[in-house]
């Protein structure tokens, strides 16, 4: 294919990508502002201790300190952020409330340490009572997993500044939040799915659908027998209602379904007064998730025909080189490779994930633990197949003409650092080019890149500053798995060629994450068959896995299409680690007390 073929495709291609990125945020924030009759407003204010919190605001159309709507404080789960809570907060906006979606301390925008000041649930409860367009008599709190425990924070420190409750996911008691009584809460909803993973840590059963029988939830509810599914316990005049929702989902389904939504909206219908009788069925939230969700696929796709076009400059043309003969491994040789690259990721996994366990701590150096557990599964997984790839090269590849140069990472049998250099360039620049996309949409839109768990956000100037220190052990870790993919498994096709460039990437993809795959099936099944996961004792590292699957999908295509490109494995290893990090430290928690 000649150069002007590759750059009207290129250019075709980009287009596709902005066009996606735009429209997608166009249709989000259509949604998220109910067709122009919310708005919706970034906030910050000074919270407890001088830590500034971070929230977005909803205010329906009409509301004034005039003419004050019910509000609720909307909060989310450990390691997700604000916009996590969207589902809940445009539909109970749609309703005529005011929704403060507030991040919790440490995540977001929010300052750390997490857990901090009772996860910084009651200086949102606070916030939103300054409001002067807030009914202070009709005030809800709403929290999925531990921001359930940040709602019953506010409650232990506000206990008159607020009416109604909903825990998603969620329970009273644990980590450091009050018991439950037949009293306190008042008037709470709870939406325990059938299948949450938490279901020991927050009712003490291990199976979801048993928690009915724990005494825990008993003393709850005020009862001595099995607690009944949506039967009204208590009384909401007297703040001593209660109601079970059990929805046929698990714990991190609770923000992307219609049903656990709608029982929270239900909730709030019963015992809050003054919003619009919209049925609960009657949702559109998950359409803002399709445009977050095409956005993100476009920003994705942009990193590809953006490297390609950069590639035909004249600065960086000269990094536009032939692959090197391919000498990788054939026969029994690349599926035992093949196999080892997909058992040895989930098999480390788990306990790599623990090194920030006690006596280990965060530091100023390494301030995020869910990250730092990343990153030491990268660097287990580094070694492990550095080794492993070294015997393999020495003890049969290098007999059969194996160098450097073939497994791309030299040139003429040795590193060109100024061409080293200007990989790091050509990706630090289509990454910044992906960043000011995430900005525009921020700023047009008030919407991030985003589908479930996995979310690109814009980052802070700490979080900027925190992604540049683990990027670096990151950058080992793709330097390593691009020498993997692209030399020791590179695949050739009948007659001696290489496969084409759609079948490397898909073969790729395939590698880095059926080891995942096959680790979150083995954990479900038992599951879903009315039991506990497979290891019970990593819910939350299990949640986490999920977006494993994402990140290392868009990592090998990266490593792949740029290898391809430049016959080299540092552009998309340079590329992969900037974005990695920038994805996984925006959207996790800040532990160390900056």
């Amino acid at each position: 294919m000649n150069t002007q073929c590759k750059t009207k495709i290129y250019c075709i291609l980009l287009l596709i990508s902005l066009v996606m990125v735009l429209g997608g945020g166009l249709l989000a924030y259509l949604i998220q502002t109910v067709g122009g009759t919310v708005e919706v407003r970034d906030v910050r204010w000074m919270g407890t201790n001088g830590t500034m919190m971070s929230g977005l605001l909803y205010i329906p159309k009409g509301v004034t300190a005039e003419n004050p709507a019910p509000g609720i404080v909307a909060i989310h789960g450990y390691i997700n952020s604000r916009e996590t809570q969207s589902g809940f907060a445009i539909e109970y906006a749609r309703r005529g409330y005011v929704v403060l979606a507030s991040d919790q301390t440490g995540h977001g925008y929010s300052d750390p340490p997490a857990f901090a000041n009772g996860f910084g649930g009651p200086d949102a409860l606070v916030f939103l009572r300054s409001l002067d367009i807030v009914d202070k008599d009709n005030i809800g709190i709403s929290g999925h997993s531990m921001g359930g425990w940040a709602s019953v924070a506010q409650a232990m420190v506000l206990p008159d500044g607020y009416k109604a409750m909903v825990l998603a996911g969620s329970s009273t008691g644990t980590y450091g939040v009050a018991d439950g009584t037949a009293e306190f809460p008042r008037n709470l909803g709870l939406v325990f799915s059938r299948y949450d993973e938490f279901s020991m840590l927050m009712w003490g059963s291990p199976v979801a659908a048993d928690i009915v029988n724990t005494d825990k939830l008993k003393t709850l509810f005020g009862t001595t027998e099995t607690v009944q599914v949506e039967k009204l316990y208590g009384s909401i005049e007297a703040g001593t209602a209660r109601m079970l929702y059990m929805p046929n989902n698990n714990h991190p389904g609770d923000h992307i379904l219609t049903k656990p939504i709608g029982m929270a909206v239900d909730w709030f219908s019963r015992t809050l007064e003054g919003g619009k009788d919209i049925p609960v069925n009657n949702q559109i939230w998950y359409w803002k998730e399709i445009g977050t969700l095409i956005a993100l696929l476009g920003m994705v796709l942009f990193l590809f025909p953006m490297g390609g076009l950069l590639l035909q400059t004249r600065y960086f043309g000269v990094l536009a080189e032939e692959i090197p003969e391919r000498k990788s491994a054939t026969g029994i040789g690349w599926w035992i490779a093949t196999i080892l690259g997909i058992a040895i990721p989930p098999l480390t996994y788990f306990k790599a994930m623990h090194v920030t366990d006690a006596p280990f701590s965060a530091s100023a150096l390494l301030p995020q633990n869910i990250t730092t557990g990343v990153v030491t599964w990268a660097l287990v997984n580094t070694g492990i197949f550095l080794v492993l790839f070294t015997i393999w090269h020495f003890a049969f590849n290098k007999k059969a003409g194996g160098t450097c140069e073939s497994y791309g990472v030299a040139w003429k049998g040795k590193p060109d650092w100024a061409k080293i250099g200007k990989s790091f360039l050509l990706a630090f620049a289509v990454v910044f080019g992906a960043y000011i996309l995430l900005a525009l949409s921020d700023f047009l839109f008030k919407t991030d890149f985003r589908f479930y768990v996995m979310a690109v956000k814009l980052l802070s100037p700490l979080q900027a500053r925190i992604a540049l220190v683990y990027a670096i052990p990151l950058l080992a870790f793709f330097l390593m798995s691009g020498v993997l993919l692209n030399g020791q498994l590179r695949l050739a096709r009948k007659d001696g060629r290489d496969v084409s460039l759609g079948t490397a990437m898909l073969v790729n993809v395939v590698q880095m994450i059926l080891g995942f795959i096959i680790l979150l099936v083995v954990q479900y099944i038992p599951l879903y068959a009315g039991g506990t996961l497979a290891n019970a004792a990593e819910p939350l590292f299990t949640i986490v896995a999920y977006q494993y699957l994402p990140l290392l999908t868009i990592a090998a295509l990266v490593s792949t299409f740029f290898f391809r490109k430049t016959g080299r494995v540092y552009v998309g290893a340079f590329l992969n680690a900037m974005l990695i990090a920038w994805i996984i430290v925006a959207g996790t928690a800040i532990h160390f007390p900056f």
